[in-house]
């Protein structure tokens, strides 16, 4: 059997609890088609890059799968005709990794941040000093002050 990893989205409106029963529905196609199913990750309600059928945010869920070609191929033609999938995506790869997904540690690490967040000073740099302004009157009336030369 080939190893896939399977992303999906579903319509912002839907409940938390309809994606996890969709979720179950997929599974279910998987496991009666001989595979298997190996981590699941429901990744939340993220926005979109554009809109798709009118949608700006979309529940993320993404399953590792070790499965026959035709059961993939059967749950991809149920996502299809279901309504409230608005994108599918199967890809096949060697292995699957472990531990959890990139977008679980992204959020682990955003909550291991504390108050500082994404804005704020960075502890690595040093501030340096900003340079002296030119006065303003020197500015607008075109004054030589800070001229050498005489053009």
């Amino acid at each position: 059997m080939a190893l896939y990893e399977h992303i999906y989205l579903a319509r912002q409106d839907v409940t938390a609890q309809q994606v996890e029963a969709l979720t179950e529905q997929l599974k279910a196609v998987i496991t009666a088609g001989g595979g298997k199913i190996g981590r699941v990750e429901y990744w939340g309600v993220k926005s979109l890059a554009y809109r798709i059928k009118k949608n700006r945010k979309a529940h993320f869920t993404i399953m590792n799968l070790d499965a026959p070609p035709a059961a993939v191929a059967e749950m991809e033609r149920q996502m299809g005709i279901n309504e409230d999938i608005l994108r599918h995506l199967t890809i096949r790869v060697e292995a699957h990794e472990d531990g959890p997904s990139v977008m679980m540690r992204k959020r682990d690490d955003s909550e291991d941040r504390g108050d500082r967040g994404d804005r704020g000073d960075r502890g690595d740099r040093e501030r340096r000093p900003r340079p002296p302004r030119r006065p303003r009157e020197d500015i607008e009336h075109g004054s030589d002050a800070g001229r050498e030369g005489g053009f």
